[in-house]
């Protein structure tokens, strides 16, 4: 029982070190690690053996993704990429349709683009469009915010959902399949929040004497298609990979397999990613590719996300040695929680200290260790616990969360307004998500 309170102390220390005294998610996380690991008592060494071997082992396996993934969507964003696909897919939804257009747009885009920067990129194209159809600028907004969120919180190569899939082990491609349905069905319950509670609620495009921001320029940005390609050719490589090496060997066990298995690596597939992403700026010159240009303003953004994941990966190395699963394992057994544990331990974290990275990546390392006791070991079951702790860290998004302000303040919503629509569909949206995952995992485990 000791193990069990220390965890619930570790948990708590967590969330209150980064969200009551702003503690650096990496130092919250590296204490309750060596916290933990001293007070369930482990011997000193094998603490310290184990803070190294996670943090190695974590980065070892997501490091370079994390770091290709941030610099693909840093080059679609400043060729003028993400503007291109939100160009298309107007044409095809009808400039009228802007909660829908908006929402489709944040879910392609925030696959590989951070949401809060998707949201920024996309805002100004959020307002016109309001304005050119006459409607309340807060359905856009919203159904923007829900779209990113969505595939922001459950689609790999995004951070969060990549880290989860190490810290679990779980497979890449299988992560990918169940995140895009599953945040698909998340995206729709966010639409149809946005269509009849924000369309509801009167906010103007434009304050008062606030001129209309131009759209930008596009002659030299990149096609829709060009633009597409360095997000849809690694998902589409990585997903091979994980058919390819299905038990029944649908592409034989010859070259085709052999092949697969390279390019589908997550490393290879975003490396080739990255390569397209190359071919995105009019004109390709060194200066995007030096330490103070695209390339290196997105590894520097992505530093911060990888010691975070090492940390993360450091406190759920702890948790496996500590024998701590066993115990949780028979007492969580017989509360029936089964697949919706990390969903309530992620929505837990989120609420409390903000950020959904962190909420993602500590809840994978508590999970880690449980998931065979949960009998939630088999690959299948490793993707579902990763995607609903995807949709835990949604739930919910209010005043400690970045992109709560972001959404706000370039949407013209004061706080209360915020509450309403932007908390309020974050908890609509990951309960839905969280109900998918369920009834999946009632039809294939």
């Amino acid at each position: 029982m000791w193990l069990i309170a220390l965890l619930v102390l570790a948990i708590a220390f967590i969330i209150i070190a980064t969200a009551k005294f702003k503690l650096h998610p990496f130092l919250a996380l590296l204490l309750t690690a060596f916290g933990f690991g001293i007070l369930s008592g482990m011997p000193l060494e094998k603490v310290v053996k184990s803070v190294n071997d996670g943090f190695g082992g974590t980065i070892g396996y997501i490091g370079i993704v994390i770091i290709l993934g941030s610099v693909i969507g840093s080059f679609l964003e400043k060729s003028g990429g993400a503007w291109r696909l939100a160009e298309s897919i107007l044409n095809v939804t009808g400039k009228k349709n802007v909660p829908m257009t908006m929402s489709i747009m944040g879910y392609v885009v925030s696959i590989p683009v951070f949401c809060d920067s998707g949201f920024v990129i996309l805002s100004s194209l959020n307002k016109a469009l309001a304005k050119r159809a006459g409607v309340t600028l807060a359905s856009g907004a919203i159904a923007l915010s829900l779209g990113l969120y969505a595939t922001h919180t459950m689609v790999p190569p995004t951070p969060g959902p990549i880290a989860a899939a190490g810290i679990v082990k779980a497979d890449l491609g299988l992560v990918i399949m169940w995140g895009l349905l599953i945040a698909a069905i998340a995206a729709f319950a966010g639409w149809v929040f946005a269509v009849t509670v924000a369309a509801k609620v009167d906010v103007p495009p434009y304050k008062d004497g606030e001129e209309p921001a131009s759209l930008p320029d596009l002659s030299d940005a990149p096609s829709p298609c060009k633009s597409l390609m360095p997000i849809v050719l690694p998902i589409a490589l990585i997903v091979l990979r994980s058919i390819a090496l299905f038990p029944t060997k649908p592409f034989g066990d010859g070259t085709v397999l052999q092949v697969l298995g390279f390019v589908g690596q997550p490393v290879v597939a975003l490396l080739i990613g990255f390569g397209l992403a190359l071919l995105l700026p009019k004109k390709l010159d060194k200066e995007m590719l030096s330490g103070s240009g695209w390339l290196g303003e997105a590894i520097l953004a992505s530093a911060t996300i990888i010691i975070i994941t090492g940390a993360g990966g450091s406190f759920g190395k702890v948790l496996q040695n500590s024998g701590i699963a066993k115990m949780v394992g028979e007492q969580l057994s017989t509360a029936h929680l089964g697949i919706f544990l990390p969903f309530l331990i992620a929505a837990g974290i989120k609420t409390a200290q903000g950020s959904s990275t962190v909420a993602i990546i500590t809840t994978a390392g508590i999970m880690a260790p449980l998931l065979q006791p949960l009998g939630l070991d088999s690959e299948t079951a490793r993707a579902l616990v990763v995607v609903i702790i995807g949709a835990g860290s949604m739930v919910v998004s209010h005043a400690n969360d970045s992109f709560f302000w972001v959404v706000t303040q370039f949407s013209n919503m004061d706080a209360q307004t915020g509450y309403r629509l932007q908390t309020g569909g974050t908890l609509v949206q990951g309960l839905v998500g969280a109900v998918a995952v369920w009834a999946v995992s009632i039809a294939v485990l």
